[in-house]
């Protein structure tokens, strides 16, 4: 099929009320840059998302995290839309290369301005410079140009651990010993495993691309972060079990983070899970069958838009000209707060969490549509 077709096909399956208001695929033969960006919906302001770079991203998948962005933005009350970007190449490309692709990416975005790019899997602050220096704009930069490097400082995975605080009270859950799993032990799993570490919580199994650890009698968090910091994996640990990377969703544990890519658990291996909360650290790791089978599972499933805005929080802070200690304060209190009011309204009707947390979402957006509405009818 002709590849317009099939995109066309793609933007028709997933339009509605909220969007997209924009798909840019960009190509530029020089640099064999292949990128997609899209702009979901700017109601609530400019839209705020990261520039994913992977070989096998697609339009679709591109679509889906940018919807995710403007429930996550308008979820958290703050003043952007949604967007995601994605440059199809491998993020362990040369350091040289790497530079030449996202600058060549920044320069090709420069006049789409309703869009504020940020690091997402793949990039990092020192690509949130390069396109700053290319347009002006983004967020997730380094602390000398006035960033809150939100890698570094671990803002997603700090915002997980206060969400799970948050979520183990509506399963029954102490924290002091719960086990923990962790899939996907990179910039956003690491940093959940050590915040949650200082709350009592033992990692007994972690997976990333090489493989999956286990050791029920507890892994050293500090310990494991300092390898995977030097480019090793998570199976380089000295102690404990080395499994398959898929088996990770088989270990039976107290709490599991997704933490890596999209759609990691399906219809066909949910049943497999055994856990009683899931904190979505990644975006979309889950496919909604797979949500509703956790749920009649009596599996507390809290969605992603709801769980990991501590990056995009952070994100907001630092570009309105906040401080590190302002972004976590932010982070607490909106996710306490937001995570709070989903779970308690979940409960009460019976719902999943995700099935709530995006009715006050889009109630939200659709009331900056109706103020974008009669705005422009008044001109």
């Amino acid at each position: 099929m002709d590849q317009k077709v099939v995109d066309q096909e793609i933007i028709f399956q997933f339009a509605d009320d909220f969007g997209p208001a924009k798909i840019t695929h960009i190509y530029e033969p020089l640099t064999g840059l292949k990128a997609i960006l899209v702009i979901d919906n700017v109601a609530c302001g400019p839209a705020i998302g990261g520039i994913r770079m992977a070989p096998d991203v697609t339009t679709e998948e591109v679509s889906r995290l940018a919807r995710a962005m403007t429930l996550k933005n308008a979820a958290a009350g703050l003043p952007y839309g949604g967007a995601k970007s994605a440059i199809l190449a491998d993020p362990k490309v040369s350091l040289s290369d790497k530079e030449r692709l996202v600058r060549t990416f920044a320069r090709a975005i420069k006049g789409i301005t309703e869009y504020i790019p940020g690091p997402d899997m793949g990039t990092d602050e020192r690509c949130m410079a390069w396109v700053k220096d290319e347009i002006g704009r983004a967020v997730g930069l380094p602390p000398e140009i006035g960033g809150i490097p939100l890698d570094e400082i671990g803002a997603t995975g700090f915002g997980l651990s206060i969400c799970t605080e948050v979520a183990s009270k509506f399963c029954d859950l102490d924290l002091k010993e719960a086990r923990l799993v962790v899939q996907g032990f990179g910039s956003v799993g690491k940093h959940a495993a050590r915040f949650l570490s200082s709350k009592g919580v033992v990692l007994i199994g972690a997976a990333d691309s090489q493989g999956t650890l286990l050791n029920t009698q507890g892994i050293d968090v500090d310990e494991l972060i300092k390898l995977k910091n030097i480019g090793k994996s998570v199976i380089d640990y000295p102690e404990g079990i080395k499994i398959d990377r898929d088996a990770v969703i088989d270990i039976e544990c107290d709490i599991w983070i997704p933490a890596a890519r999209p759609d990691v658990v399906r219809a066909e291996n949910a049943t497999t899970l055994r856990t009683k909360l899931v904190v979505q650290g990644a975006n979309i790791p889950f496919t909604l069958e797979a949500e509703q089978i956790c749920h009649e599972r009596n599996i507390l499933v809290v969605p992603d838009f709801i769980a990991n805005a501590g990056g995009v929080i952070c994100g907001a802070v630092e570009y309105r000209g906040g401080t590190k200690v302002m972004a976590f304060q932010t982070i607490e209190e909106k996710i306490h707060q937001n995570s709070t009011q989903v779970l308690e309204q979940a409960t009460k009707m019976g719902k999943l969490p995700r099935q709530v947390a995006v009715g006050l979402a889009q109630e939200r957006v659709r009331k900056a549509m109706g103020y974008k509405h009669l705005i422009s009818c008044a001109s």
